[in-house]
């Protein structure tokens, strides 16, 4: 997970063997003639806008195992996902994929759009809001099959409180230290609650949201794609407005169609797991190729503590 304004060590276009880059134009129709490499996210592959001899554009993703040996992976993933997606959905469609075993190159749509203002303005949050409403009524049922469940992909990471609690580390939060069998039970809770049959995100934040100049939303990057609740996604973008700040969180839960008849000890879960999550990985080393992430993973967690000890230890606050 992974903030608009920070980044990695990515490569560009023009790093990429002669081999894929030929493959790409192949499935562009034509000859790249410039590539404008994106910021933002945490891929240590390419990221670039690209356009042709005879004026197409696209947005090509390129990895190796040699950048990081889980992205291209996730690369091949995304590419199936994305290619499921229904064309009503507002995402880029995928042109093309390139696999040759070691390099992995998705060739998209261009979006022309910006990332949303951080923080959060109300004139990018208000329509990112309605859209992710619209997208959770469009991907319901799930339109893809042979994905996860969002249990699935959370269980994992929802057990952070328990490997923070058998190995503590030294500085841990004293209010987190007094009240980790609290927030073990939380995010158990806030696991078995994640049922549904909408295909969720599960990485909405606003470096994986652009917004055009007539305001419409596009939700890009689905290499976590599940099956899910069709509030989950709208939580997870709650996440990414309280940690750059300027709203009431709390507030938008409540009036928020998608969250506000959400059971409160099953939302107050859900943050729990995501809160031990971020708290437990930010102490790991960084993963190969990617050197922020853990930064960005420790302000997630710093961002979320107060806010879920206020929701279990204010009973107005979840009602």
């Amino acid at each position: 997970m992974a903030d608009a304004n920070a980044g990695g060590g990515r490569i560009g276009w023009d790093e990429l063997p002669g081999h894929v880059r030929q493959a790409v134009e192949r499935i562009v129709g034509d000859r790249v003639v410039e590539a404008v490499s994106q910021p933002g996210g945490y891929s240590p592959g390419t990221a670039d806008r690209v356009l042709t001899a005879d004026g197409r554009r696209a947005f090509v993703k390129a990895v190796s195992s040699a950048q990081n040996p889980d992205t291209p992976r996730m690369h091949r993933a995304e590419a199936r996902h994305t290619a499921a997606l229904p064309r009503c959905a507002p995402t880029p469609r995928l042109l093309g994929c390139h696999d040759d075993g070691e390099w992995v190159a998705l060739v998209l749509t261009d979006v022309d759009g910006r990332h949303p203002h951080t923080p959060w303005r109300p004139t990018d949050l208000d329509p990112v809001l309605r859209a992710l409403e619209a997208l959770a009524d469009t991907l319901t049922p799930s339109p893809v099959p042979d994905v996860p469940t969002a249990a699935e992909r959370l269980a994992h990471d929802f057990a952070g409180w328990r490997r923070i609690a058998a190995d503590p580390p030294p500085r841990l939060d004293p209010w987190v230290a007094a009240h980790l069998v609290e927030l073990c039970a939380a995010a158990d809770r806030g696991l078995a609650g994640l049922t549904g049959d909408t295909l969720c995100h599960l990485d909405v934040r606003a470096d994986n949201l652009l917004i055009d100049a007539d305001g419409a939303v596009t939700v890009v990057d689905w290499p976590w794609a599940c099956r899910g609740p069709a509030w989950l996604d709208t939580a997870l973008l709650l996440v990414n407005v309280r940690l750059h700040g300027g709203h009431d969180t709390e507030a938008l839960v409540r009036r928020l169609p998608l969250t506000a008849d959400v059971d409160p000890a099953t939302l107050t879960g859900f943050y729990a797991g995501l809160a031990g999550f971020f708290t437990d990985s930010a102490r790991r080393p960084p993963p190969a190729g990617i050197p922020t992430v853990r930064a960005f993973q420790q302000a997630q967690a710093a961002a979320l503590v107060p806010w879920l000890r206020h929701r279990l230890e204010t009973p107005g606050a979840v009602r």
